[in-house]
This record gives structure tokens, sequence and C-alpha cells, in this order.
């Protein structure tokens, strides 16, 4: 049986830890480049006032924001990942919280600009590109700061939000050192009587444990400590809802979700179409639900049953080679290219493979221009820790061809587009195990744990955005949010997604208060919509092979934030802007959904 204690850091095997060395050599070297960005920062600030003045002018402002950025995504990262990989070390608390710092410091420094480009009139703009014809290299980010003008203020308002910038994300780094450093969960019994530690990464494992009493157990000492809790986070949590109320207000905004969408020139009707979409496909979930039910022969379906596998292989292992292999082989349609890339994430330090105590929970793919991407794993050696490395490595793809193709200006990609790389990834493996299973009883395996794929991305996801948009109007609407009524609103939304077929426990009513994702404000729905597009996308490159693979990385993939989002996936064949892929994606849902009633009837 595997080891039943967390490995402290430097237990685990060098070869299974990332190389935050790929990034800085030594800490001190870490220093002098933080001292680096503070002297860019003033260099910046000496700009202010003189951004109109000539071509010239303009141009040495933005190639310094480059040089910037630049190395602030140096600092930034390595300070981070150094604290998530041991979150009780002292010295990388410090960095973290240095950098929240000096992130405060930069924006302020650049502040300015924004306001100052568009007191530019239009006619002088157009005439600084004939002076100056490196400025056409910045014709994108002109016309986006440009396009932002209502909602620019003026040089000392934009200089007062970026000096409260650091203030402003406490609530988020308050819920992070309670989440991740400070909460502990009472050890539960095995099957055997042994003695299992619950934590962040092993907790969905255990959901998986054939045996009832283990999975009520894991659900009981995990939501056990967040109802002690609960009043702590419900006030980090407003306290989150209201500084973004504030910045939304301030940018002249008319809610916190158009601000939020602004930023990637998303159509509000976006997200509505999402959670209508999902509402109409909710009978179908309900369907998944009662055959859940009925496969587990239970009386009573609990929240904790939504994991458990209904057939199968549910003690299958992969070591991380193995997975590494399997998804490796399952990307062989993406092109000898990309997979050469991906085996060279597995061998070059890119990844973060096992949990160890006081690791930062979950899982990120994260990395500075310049640099090979980073992932973080807390690896389990299950199907689940497979199809997350399939995830992280597709975001790792993304940010190394943006990279690659993209100059510092335009390499980021934007929010809305981040879960589609990641997911179609998954996709890719979920066809390749099902077709390279000879056996009945693992297929229906497969299916299933496609279909919880399904339940997890794109009908809990959406549940969680309609969840943070009721939550966000409520507060606008001067409703009082407190422990008990966002209780209440996460119930409601349960039995609404799930039906009349599974018990409501009082527990999950909790779940919203684990979700670090909430301190992101709308970003989970596009989880959802990534996972429509990528459905897409997964299904072009089968089907269309070395065409739509080429459209994928050349026009998706390598775009960066080249073009708007939408735009970007309208070029490589998803048109976004429509429910349609959200629709077609639900219509593989219930496609699946029958194969599994028809084995299990």
């Amino acid at each position: 049986m595997a080891e039943q204690y967390l490995k402290k850091r430097e237990e685990i095997d060098t070869r299974y830890q990332w190389k935050l060395a790929d990034l800085f050599e030594s800490d001190k070297l870490w220093e002098q480049e933080y001292d680096l960005v503070m002297e860019l920062a003033e260099k910046m600030k000496k700009l202010q006032g003189t951004l109109g003045e000539c071509a010239s002018r303009l141009l040495e402002y933005f190639q310094l924001n480059d040089k910037l950025g630049f190395h602030f995504g140096r600092v930034y990262v390595y300070a981070n990942e150094s604290y998530h990989q041991d979150t009780q070390v002292a010295k990388y608390q410090a960095y973290s919280a240095k950098c929240d710092t000096l992130m405060a410091a930069v924006n302020s420094a650049c502040a300015f600009a924004s306001p100052e480009i568009l007191e530019i009139p239009e006619d002088r703009l157009a005439s600084f590109y004939k002076e100056e014809p490196e400025l056409e290299n910045y014709r994108r980010a002109l016309e986006v700061i440009c396009r932002d003008k209502a909602h620019t203020l003026s040089n000392e308002e934009e200089s007062l939000l970026a000096a409260a910038g650091e203030m402003a994300v406490s609530p988020k780094n308050i819920f992070a050192m309670l989440n991740n450093a400070d909460m502990k969960f009472p050890s539960i019994q095995g099957a055997d009587g042994e003695e299992i530690p619950v934590t962040h990464g092993n907790y969905t494992t255990l959901l998986t444990n054939q045996d009832i009493h283990v999975r009520e157990q894991a659900y009981k000492s995990l939501y056990s400590v967040y109802g002690k809790l609960g009043n702590t986070i419900a006030a980090t949590f407003l306290a989150h809802l209201k500084q973004e109320r504030f910045y939304a207000k301030a940018r002249h905004f008319s809610s916190t979700r158009a601000r939020h969408l602004n930023s990637g020139n998303i159509p509000e009707n976006v997200y509505d179409n999402l959670i209508e979409a999902v509402h109409k496909h909710l009978p179908a979930m309900h369907r998944y639900i009662s055959l859940r039910k009925k496969a587990l022969g239970v009386e009573l379906l609990h929240m904790y049953d939504l994991f458990v596998p209904l057939a199968g292989q549910t003690e299958k292992k992969y070591t991380i080679e193995e997975a590494e292999r399997i998804v490796a082989e399952a990307l062989a349609p993406m092109g000898e290219e990309y997979v050469s890339i991906l085996k060279r994430g597995y061998t070059e330090g890119w990844i973060d493979v096992y949990e160890n105590e006081n690791k930062r929970s979950g899982a990120y793919s994260w990395g500075a221009y310049g640099t090979h991407p980073y992932v973080l794993l807390n690896y389990q050696e299950n199907l689940e820790s497979m199809f997350t490395l399939a995830h992280e490595m597709g975001h790792a793809m993304h940010t190394y061809y943006s990279n690659q193709n993209q100059p510092i200006t335009y390499a980021d990609y934007l929010i809305f587009v981040a879960e589609v790389a990641s997911t179609c990834n998954e996709a890719l493996l979920m066809k390749y195990l099902l077709a390279n299973s000879t056996d009945e009883e693992e297929k229906m395996y497969l299916v299933n744990h496609y279909l919880d794929d399904f339940r997890t991305t794109l009908f809990r996801q959406t549940m969680f955005a309609e969840f943070e948009h009721m939550v966000h109007s409520r507060l606008v609407a001067g409703e009082a949010l407190t422990k008990e009524s966002l209780n209440q609103i996460y119930h409601d939304l349960n039995v609404l997604y799930y039906g009349p077929d599974i018990v409501v426990d009082e527990e999950i009513d909790r779940e919203w208060m684990r979700i670090p994702h909430f301190y992101t404000s709308y970003y989970v729905y596009q989880y959802a919509t990534g996972y429509s597009a990528a459905t897409a996308f997964s299904k072009k490159i089968l089907e269309e092979g070395k065409p739509a693979v080429d459209k994928y990385i050349n026009n998706f993939l390598s775009g960066g934030c080249r073009k708007d989002p939408i735009d970007l996936l309208a070029d490589a064949g998803v048109d976004m802007s429509t429910p349609a892929p959200v629709n077609d994606a639900l219509e593989v849902f219930e496609e699946y959904l029958e194969l599994l009633e028809k084995h299990l009837n």
C-alpha cells in the first residue's frame, strides 16, 4: 500500500521537481533582478507627462513597458512558485509578499500611460506611425487602450487605484494562506482500519473509494473544518466582492461582470448563453444522477457519492512515467513537433510532480516570458491525475507556442481562451483511451469518467459561474450577504443542477468556501466555454487531420493576444459568439450518457 503520510519537500527526488534555477540560479540573482524592476519602475515614472510630445517618446514608453514586464514576470513567477512548493518557508512567504508590493509599485509607475495616450488627438497619433515606423509593432496595443477610453481615469485617479492594488489583493492572499498553510483536516479510518490523512491533494481520490464509509468520512472531515471557519471565510469573500464592486464603479462599468468581460472584449450574452444552454440540458444531468443512484445500489445518493466510478478499473494505477507516455501517444494527432516539445517538458524540469508537506493544493501551469512554462501537480497515480497532466501540459504548450511566436507585448493569451488548449488535450486523451481499450468494462469506466468530466467542468463550473454572478448581483442590490445566505444560495443551486435523486447534504452548502477561483472574479465560466470550444477542436483535429491541426496551432495556440479571443477562436474554426458550441458539447454528453445507460440497464 502507498505510504500514508506526506513527504517533506527535501524527501522528493529532484527529478520530480521543477527547475526554478532555469529562472534564477540563486536567490541572490532574484534579489538583484527585483531591484532592477524597481529601477525600471522609477525610470518609467520619468516618462510621465511626455508621451504625447513625439513619436519617439511614445515608442520609448512601449519598449520600456516591455522590458519592465519581462523582468517583473520573471521575479513574480519565481517568488510565488518558490512559495507554492512549500508555503511554510518564511523566506518565500516574504518573497511572495514583496512581489505584491512590487506589483503595486509597477502598476503605480505605469498608471499614467493610458490616460496620457487617450489625450493624444487621433490625427496626431496617426501621424506618429509615419514618424516612427517601429510604432506599428504597438498598433494593436494602442487600439486596445483607445477602445477602453470610457473606463480610463485621470492620471491622479489611475495612480490612486494602482497604489491601492496591494491592499486590494488582501482577501485573496488571506484565503490562500488560510486554505493552503493553516487548514489541517482530521484523519480518517480506511477500510482496513489504517489511519489516512485527508489533504487537499488526496480528497478527490478518497471520494473515488469504493467503501462508502471512507467517502463519507473524507467528506465530513474536509467540510467540518470549513464549517468551523465559515464566518471568517464569508467575511474574507465579502471583502473580495466589495473591492470588486469598488473597482467596477470607479472605472464606470455597469457591473463587475461587465468590467471583467471587457478585458477580452467578450459580449456579456456569452455568459448568459452558457447558463441558459446548461439549464436547457439539466434534464440530462438529472438522468445521469438517477443512473448513478441505481448503479451504486444505494437507498440514498449523497454528494460524496458523485466521484466513485460506476464501472470497473477503480484500482488501476498510472505512474507518472506511464502517464507521460500515454499522454504523448494520445496527442500524436497534433503532429511530431507538438509531441517533441511536450516530451521536452517531461525531461527538462517543467513539472513539479508530487504533493509534499505544505505544497499549494491543486494544479496549474505558469511561466515567465523567455523561459519555459512550469507545471505544478499533486500527482496521485490515478486516471484523474493523468488527465490533469494532459490538461496542464495543454496550458504549457499554449504558453510555449504563444511565447515562441509573439513578442512579449502580445504573448499573454487572455483568460477567455485559457482553458481551451488544456481541455482539448483532455478530449484527445479520452478518445485515445476509448479507442485503445479492448475491455468492455474498461470502456464503460472511461465513458463514466468522460461523463464525470462533463459534469465537473461544463455543468459544475457553470453552476459556480451562476453562483458567482448571483452573489455579485445581490451585493449590488443591497442584500446582506452572510455565511448563512451564501450557504443557502449555494444549496439551492445544487438542488437545481443535481435534481431530485440526490441528498443535498448540508456540508455541500459550504463548498463555495473552498473554491480559490472565486477570488479571481468571472474566471470559472471560461472552463465551461473553453470545454465547449475544446470539444469542437478535438473533433476537427481527429476528423480533418493536418489542416485542422495547422489552423489550431498557427491561428490559435500561436496567437497570444494578437487578436480578441472570440476572433482567434473563429480564425481556428470555432465561433463562440453563438451558443452552438455549448449546445453541441452538451449533446455529446447525452450521447455518452445513452451508452452508459445501455450498459448498466
